[in-house]
């Protein structure tokens, strides 16, 4: 394993343990509000700061951009780590077992290092660019299907501008009469995961953040899938809006969200 990449796993897993035992007494969560169905808790905010002090006792020079602490400028401006401390945060506060731990780690610009952490159920993916993706130790592959009518696709909804929702809803009808069926879970960074271990065919949405998606998707891209903005771009870390899935299942979504 990348040193780099131990390192962000060994940080992903001390968040879980805080996240884990958040889970276990959510009747002492303190909940804030942070915009229109946005929340965060003490949780997330310990668990981000447990990721940073863990990764800066190996590298006290590196910046840093937390879904809670924001950018935080480094000596060293070539490595940037990108932490979701608690993706699916609507799910942990409703005692809904479906959220992780999402940490990147750019290097010159370049996703490099991902990992994306379920501390419920114990699963662990990880990627290092140029070397694949794995689940818990194991190589995993992203779905080949090649037609939209034999896929299980992920999306998100605009919870947090409903306004966008009339758009929304006409691409997800044209997808929808298309694919064989859709989920929404609440966790991006799972959604990714899934779709590079096989289990989803694709996934689609709009409104997220780079901490959202950045591990994810170089585990996607490392699992041998296709990642882009709704214009096919090759690029949608920064875009608000991102596409995965094989070649022939991103296009297909592509056509419909242009």
């Amino acid at each position: 394993m990348h040193p780099m990449l131990n390192i962000a796993v060994r940080a992903a897993r001390v968040a879980g343990s805080i996240i884990v035992r958040g889970f276990e007494n959510r009747d002492d969560l303190v909940k804030q509000v942070k915009g229109a169905n946005d929340y965060v808790t003490q949780i997330d905010k310990e668990a981000e700061m447990a990721i940073i002090h863990k990764i800066k006792q190996s590298y006290p020079d590196h910046s840093f951009l937390g879904e809670e602490s924001g950018e935080t400028a480094g000596e060293s401006s070539e490595f940037q780590w990108v932490i979701d401390p608690l993706d699916g945060t609507t799910n942990f506060i409703k005692g809904i077992p479906h959220f992780a731990v999402s940490i990147a780690l750019l290097h010159k610009g370049r996703l490099d290092q991902g990992v994306v952490f379920d501390p419920i159920r114990g699963e662990l993916f990880t990627a290092s660019r140029g070397q694949g993706a794995q689940l818990n130790g194991y190589r995993i592959r992203a779905s080949k299907a090649r037609d939209l009518s034999e896929t299980v696709l992920a999306t998100g909804l605009p919870f947090k501008n409903k306004t966008q929702y009339a758009d929304y809803a006409i691409r997800l009808n044209k997808i929808f009469h298309e694919c064989g069926d859709i989920r929404r879970a609440g966790s991006a960074a799972l959604d990714l995961a899934y779709v590079a271990a096989g289990r989803h065919d694709g996934y689609w949405e709009r409104g997220i953040k780079p901490w959202d998606i950045a591990a994810g998707e170089l585990l996607v891209r490392e699992a041998g899938g296709l990642v882009t903005d709704f214009s096919g771009n090759n690029d949608p870390l920064y875009k608000g809006e991102i596409v995965a899935g094989s070649v022939k299942v991103v296009q297909g979504l592509v056509k419909h969200l242009k």
